[in-house]
Parts: structure tokens; sequence; C-alpha cells
């Protein structure tokens, strides 16, 4: 339970930060503040990440769900895919790898398409 308590929190925040950037950048037609978001989530995940991994103190595991998973992923999920991503391939797993990319990509886009196509047209 304290897990989903320091998870909440932690998104809590991410989320609002988000917002908040929406806020500050100007829409000019293309999604600037997304994209400022998920670049500074994903710098900010690999930072966090070599933080943590060089750290062996009792609350790395909680600094990781409340940092990590919690401000970093309600600031933006781009930054745990990014982190999968360089996990797969410090592994070695390229094939993985670059399938990951293409399906979550592709596969994301894709059903974000057909789910307006069957809200606006089918139902």
């Amino acid at each position: 339970m304290y897990s989903f308590l320091l998870v909440g929190l932690g998104g809590a925040v991410g989320a609002m930060a988000r917002y908040g950037v929406g806020r500050l950048v100007p829409i000019a037609g293309f999604p600037f503040a997304t994209l400022i978001v998920n670049i500074v989530g994903s710098f900010l995940m690999g930072v966090l990440i070599a933080v943590l991994s060089r750290t062996l103190v009792a609350w790395s595991n909680e600094a990781r769900l409340l940092l990590a998973v919690g401000v970093l992923g309600g600031f933006t999920t781009f930054s745990s895919f990014s982190l999968d991503v360089i996990t797969l391939a410090q592994r070695g797993e390229w094939f993985a790898a670059t399938g990951y990319i293409l399906l979550s990509v592709v596969g994301s886009v894709g059903s974000l398409a057909l789910a307006l196509w069957l809200a606006r047209g089918v139902i």
C-alpha cells in the first residue's frame, strides 16, 4: 500500500508539472510542450536511474517509486518508454528494442486513430 501512495503522490506532482509546461509554452500549431516534456523527462529519467544505480541505500527503491515511476511517469510516460528501450539495447537485445519502438509508436498511434474512427463513425 505504501508503494501505491509513493507512486500516486509522485504521479500527481508529475502531472501538475506537465500541465504547467503546457501552460507556459505557447500553442503554435506544433506540440512543442509535449516535445519538451518528452525530451526533458527522458533526460531526467537517465540522470535519476544513473544516480540510483550507484546508490545502495535503503531508500533507493522508495526513491525510484516516487521519482521515476511517480513524478517522471506522471510528467511523461515517454521517459519510461525510453528507459525500456535503452535497457533492451544495453542487454544487446537490438531486435526486441527496435520491435518495441515500432510496436509502441505504430500501435499507440494506430489504436488512437482506430478509437476515434470507431467513436465518430460506428458508435
